[in-house]
């Protein structure tokens, strides 16, 4: 949620960051609601005062024995306060209510470092890794097919079970996944974060304060009969692990991995990469989730995306580093890094991480908020996250790049201790 101090002393600036999105988000009734609040607050505490100083004058006139009239004068008049301030009351609730909900629809505004632009066709390219490790052949199979010739893979049944876009993992596909996601948070927990296993399903409050609702309504699964919603990512039940707190200054930056499943309706995809793993409705994920001092996060960004990219260079799958433009960043984030990773059957690289900074955007929907030694007052946290990484994602990438001449795949060195084998 944006600073609502912000938008009343800076809206100019507000919209011009706001606009460099190219959404079309327009703030001027937002504006117009603060200047009309503004001017209750102004009214109301006008009228407190006035009512505290009749309290005061009718004591001191009670004392020296004024005149009943005068007395009464000044009793009735602060009834007529009483009564317009009980009027003012409902109106300037109406009015934030109002002004909240408009708030509430609001993304966030890209850093001053975010690179301008219109879409992902202007994001820009921080570096790659891994080129040694491309294949020169040109027979590699997609993932879906190799995957179902190894009878790894089963996307038939999946629909008899469920629906389009669910696979079942058989055999060695499933003990695959399971590696890694073994593999990963063993790397991330060795590298200082703390494992989280969290709730699957989250109340409205919590899907709020992360940044889902109300804007991404359509691309969730909620339940018909209680308020809980089947999470999109472990970003959300890992960040409000916090909600409504006040943390202690000293205890951050806390670092916190999750393994989850994750579900999405996958809402305005239709047509796009509606085989293979890519764009399930259910997929499993490792996130990575940062809480941090304002002053540290921009270092603890860069070093986020560091710890997802460790996981890549260890299975040896190339991959870049995007830098996503003001018109492809998602709405809470301030600053984002995508890695894609190269899947040589499409001969293209795809996204495999996202690694986001919030700044106190979920902050302050979520109230987190911590207090530093000597210091008066609260101020609201950094959230980050970024997926470390995303598991259907990554057997996409080996299913390709490790895929031998002879049809079977060469499982990455560092997961053969896993899987006790050297090949699917």
């Amino acid at each position: 949620m944006l600073d609502i101090k912000l938008v009343r002393s800076q809206p100019e600036q507000v919209q011009a960051r706001l606009n460099s999105r190219g959404k079309g988000y327009d703030i001027s009734k937002l504006v117009e609601l603060e200047q009309e609040v503004r001017g209750l607050e102004t009214q109301r505490s006008h009228l407190q005062a006035e009512n505290n100083d009749i309290g005061k004058q009718v004591g001191i006139k009670m004392k020296s024995s004024a005149p009943t009239e005068e007395i009464q004068a000044l009793k009735e008049r602060s009834l007529e306060v009483k009564q317009l301030l009980a009027e003012l009351e409902p109106k300037e609730k109406a009015l934030r209510e109002e002004s909240n909900a408009i708030l509430m629809t609001l993304p966030n505004l890209p850093s001053e470092t975010t690179p301008i632009g219109k879409n992902e066709d202007e994001n820009v390219e921080v570096r790659r890794w891994g080129d040694e490790y491309k294949t020169s052949r040109t027979d590699i199979l997609p993932h879906w097919e190799i995957g179902e010739k190894l009878g790894i893979l089963n996307f038939e049944r999946a629909v008899k079970i469920a629906q389009t876009r669910f696979v079942n993992l058989i055999g060695a596909g499933a003990a695959l996944e399971r590696a890694l996601i073994q593999f990963m948070l063993n790397t991330h927990t060795a590298n200082g974060y703390t494992e989280v296993a969290p709730p699957l399903l989250v109340n409205t409050a919590s899907m709020t304060g992360t940044g889902q609702l109300p804007k991404f309504a359509e691309d969730l699964f909620k339940c018909a009969e209680d308020d809980l919603w089947l999470i999109p990512t472990a970003e959300v039940p890992v960040t409000n692990l916090y909600r409504d707190e006040i943390l202690e200054g000293e205890n951050l930056p806390i670092h916190h991995c999750a393994y989850t499943p994750c579900f999405r309706r996958e809402a305005g995809s239709y047509g796009r990469d509606t085989r293979g793993l890519i764009r399930l409705h259910q997929f499993n994920k490792v996130e990575l989730v940062k809480f941090v001092l304002p002053e540290n996060s921009a270092a603890e960004h860069e070093k986020l995306v560091r710890d997802a990219e460790s996981i890549l260079q260890a299975l040896k799958l190339p991959y870049r580093v995007m830098e996503l433009c003001t018109g492809d960043i998602g709405f809470s984030a301030a600053k984002c890094y995508d890695l894609e990773v190269w899947l040589p059957a499409a001969n293209t690289y795809r996204e495999i991480s996202s690694c986001s900074n919030f700044l106190d955007f979920q902050a302050r929907r979520a109230n987190i908020r911590f207090k530093s030694k000597g210091k008066k007052g609260t101020e609201f946290v950094h959230t980050l996250n970024g997926s470390g990484l995303a598991v259907g994602r990554t057997m996409t990438a080996i299913l390709e790049n490790y895929q031998q001449p002879d049809g079977r795949i060469l499982i990455p060195e560092v997961l053969q201790p896993l899987l006790n084998r050297e090949y699917l």
